[in-house]
């Protein structure tokens, strides 16, 4: 199997309005494919269009044109469905239900028995990071981060070959997004693809292998993230680092540098330039006012950079 994920032509309209309803295209003749046992970042500003693409994979709304085919089977195969696994943006199970309760709930759905159920329960409620104490408290009384740790659990019940999660990292802490982002790597190492859609760019960064990014509904940017950033623009400045100055005491006379740019540090500043031939006129003017090199870098085109230049 060539691709664990594929998408022709995929397009999805709505109605809207109430006395003149018009048309409204979500999705624009969208193509995009995922390779087996990597993790797929797909990114997109609000309304880009991202849980329109999972929602029609999963098959909670119908395309209005194109296909899908995952694991090799078409979307609407009912049988495909058993082999993955789907946390959406924000979870919603019923309030009265303890944790324990709606693992329970998707264990059977799946066919396991209870010792099974039990065993995959635990294991996976531990994975998320929910605490042991919380797992026979109703949900009603749970955060949104608590919640989403549910809901990424119980889309793992099946043992998933694919699973897509629609902002996993949504209402999750500094601890939890960690705790989160090393539970996805380590998808990965088991062999799942995952196919993840997130606003938090720098968990793009460290975990995907692949990305593919929308606006308006149409792809305009895919493929290796190392690979993207490397030829989309290459070196965009260089960064120099100076200590032992205030950057107030030379700012008036870098600004006379050609697209320099000066920002305060503690003990120090930080100073981008375009050319290297500007190097040495910073220097200079670090040296008169009694401060030092620290370090030069080139400094790269990040995955802001190139979302913001490609939404």
């Amino acid at each position: 199997m060539e691709y664990a994920v594929e998408i022709n032509n995929l397009s999805k309209e709505y109605e809207t309005g109430f006395l003149r309803k018009k048309r409204v295209r979500a999705l624009d003749d969208l193509t995009l494919n995922v390779r087996p046992e990597q993790i797929f970042g797909f990114l997109g500003g609000n309304g880009a269009g991202k849980t329109t693409t999972i929602k029609t994979l999963m098959r909670l709304q119908f395309p209005t044109a194109g296909s899908a085919r995952i694991l090799g089977s078409d979307i609407s195969d009912v049988k495909m469905h058993r082999r993955i696994g789907y946390c959406p943006e924000n979870p919603y199970f019923y309030d009265y239900l303890t944790a324990r309760e709606v693992m329970s709930y998707f264990g059977e759905l799946f066919g396991y028995d209870r010792a099974t159920t039990q065993r995959k329960t635990e294991e996976l409620l531990t994975a998320v990071g929910l605490d042991e104490k919380d797992w026979k408290k109703q949900l009603r009384k749970y955060s949104k981060g608590m919640l989403q740790r549910v809901g990424l659990a119980q889309s793992l019940i099946n043992d998933p070959e694919v699973v897509f999660l629609d902002e996993p990292m949504s209402g999750l802490d500094p601890v939890g997004r960690r705790e989160i982002r090393e539970l996805i790597a380590g998808l990965r190492e088991k062999g799942v693809t995952v196919f993840m859609s997130t606003h938090i760019l720098s968990d793009i960064e460290a975990l995907c292998d692949e990305v593919a990014i929308l606006r308006g509904g149409k792809l305009t940017a895919s493929g290796n993230l190392s690979e993207l950033l490397s030829a989309s623009e290459g070196v965009r400045s260089l960064e120099i680092n100076v200590e032992g100055v205030a950057a107030d005491a030379i700012r008036d006379e870098i600004d006379f540098i050609a697209g320099a740019e000066i920002m305060a540090k503690p003990n120090g500043a930080t100073i981008q330039v375009a050319d290297e031939a500007d190097i040495d006129a910073v220097l200079q003017i670090t040296r008169k006012a009694g401060g030092h090199l620290a370090s030069v870098h080139p400094v790269k085109q990040s995955l802001e950079d190139l979302f913001v230049r490609t939404s």
